[in-house]
Order: structure tokens, then C-alpha cells, then sequence
């Protein structure tokens, strides 16, 4: 039984052009699911209606929240939907499979006092890794892109006469960004003052380096910014994501 949640993984990567996060959470909720079921049944056609409503009591009970339910049934359908498609299986159990309903909260933002707070904390410092924290928090600010597409960012997909960053998004999709005054100020004090003292490798392409002079990462990024929002004494809840929706 593995062997097909292998090759619906490698579906995802290789056909369906998901990215290693979304295929590691396709892993992780199918993995979960198989190690509930796996003492009742064999092989996948044995799994029928009933087994996947109690699997999903079974998430109920464990006190999942809602959203977090529909989201491994999804996966689980997803998944015998691959099955069926692929001629594995001749009917698929998850046709009348309900997933619990999701209340949609509205996405937290920051007001226009807490975002200044936020991106003026690196203001305070002048060594180079506070610039380069200033530069990347005025950019995904200024131009509402997600974490992964800035960590992706090279230094030539920033044209500061042209006053846009061109980045590359989900799917592969490729969007070119207008750039603030202050975002563009920002950048070229870290690229003139900041990075040359960060990067070892002239090669390196990366916009934004670590202290080792390798691309940052999307978890450094992100225990940067959470560094940053304790400082200016912000909800701790507030995550890279957060801007984005400020923006």
C-alpha cells in the first residue's frame, strides 16, 4: 500500500508541479491516515465509506480543529481520486466522503503604526545583517510577495533604475513588482553596504545570504522576522505571512 502513496507523491512533484512543502504535507496527512487504518485493512479496495467516516471521527476525537479535518480529507481524496484515475482502483470511497465545514476568519493584519514599528527595529542597528533585515522586511512589504518567491529572489531579479523585482511564484508563474521609494532605498544600502560583507562567495546569486553567505532560508527568514516582532513588542502571532496581508 506504500508503494501507490510513493507514486502519488511523485505524481505531485513530477506531474502536477507541487511544491516540496505541499508534497511534504500530502505526505504527512496520508502517512497519518495509513497508520490509522492499516490494522483494519490490507489494500486500498477494501477501504469503503464507512472506514473513512470513522477514520474522520477519528480526527474529531483527537480534537483537530476543523480546518486542519478538512484539510488531510482533501489529501485523502486527492489521493483515491490519483487511484482512480490511474486505473488502481474501479470506484472511489471518498465520492460522498463530507468534509467538516470551515468557518473563514478573516486574515490578521498590522496597522499602518505596527508595520512602521516592525520595519524600522533593523533602523536601530547598522551592521549588515540589520540592512539586509531591513531590505527584505520594506520588500515584502512593498510588494506583498510570499516568503518563498523572496528567499528565491537573486540579486538580478532586482532592477532598481527600473523600480521593480521580478519574481517567480507558484506554478512557476512569473510576475514582475513595482518597488517603493522606501523598499528602494532599503536595497541599495544593503547591496552597497550590507551584502559584500556577508557574502564568501563572490558566485553566490542569492539576494538575501545568512550569516555563512548561502541563500536564506524560508525558516531563517521567518526566526529573523519573529526576532523582530518580539523587539517591537508586537502580537507574537504576527509571521511573515502576516505582511502579506498587510500589504
Amino acid at each position: 500500500m506504500w508503494e501507490q502513496i510513493e507514486a502519488f507523491l511523485t505524481y505531485l512533484t513530477t506531474e502536477k508541479d507541487c511544491s516540496e512543502n505541499t508534497t511534504s504535507a500530502y505526505r504527512n496527512d496520508l502517512t497519518q491516515f495509513m497508520d490509522t487504518i492499516s490494522d483494519q485493512v490490507t489494500s486500498w479496495q477494501e477501504i469503503d465509506h464507512a472506514a473513512l467516516t470513522d477514520y474522520v471521527s477519528h480526527l474529531q476525537d483527537k480534537k483537530y480543529a476543523s480546518s486542519t479535518i478538512a484539510r488531510k480529507v482533501a489529501a485523502v481524496k486527492s489521493f483515491f481520486h490519483y487511484m482512480l484515475d490511474t486505473g488502481r482502483l474501479q470506484d472511489d470511497p471518498t465520492a460522498n466522503l463530507d468534509s467538516p465545514r470551515v468557518q473563514k476568519r478573516l486574515p490578521k493584519i498590522l496597522s499602518s503604526e505596527e508595520v512602521d514599528r516592525l520595519l524600522n527595529k533593523p533602523v536601530q542597528m547598522t551592521d549588515p545583517k540589520a540592512l539586509r533585515d531591513k531590505a527584505f522586511l520594506e520588500l515584502l512589504y512593498a510588494t506583498g510577495m510570499r516568503v518563498s518567491e523572496l528567499v528565491a529572489l537573486d540579486v538580478d531579479d532586482v532592477q532598481l533604475e527600473k523600480r521593480q523585482v521580478h519574481c517567480v511564484s507558484r506554478a512557476d508563474r512569473h510576475r514582475t513588482l513595482p518597488l517603493s521609494d522606501r523598499a528602494i532605498h532599503a536595497i541599495r544600502l544593503y547591496l552597497e553596504r550590507g551584502r559584500p560583507n556577508l557574502i564568501r562567495d563572490e558566485q553566490e546569486s542569492a539576494l538575501f545570504v545568512n550569516h555563512r553567505g548561502k541563500r536564506l532560508t524560508r525558516q531563517g527568514l521567518w526566526l529573523i522576522i519573529k526576532g523582530h516582532v518580539q523587539e517591537a513588542g508586537l502580537d507574537p502571532d504576527v509571521t511573515p505571512h502576516t505582511l502579506r496581508h498587510s500589504f
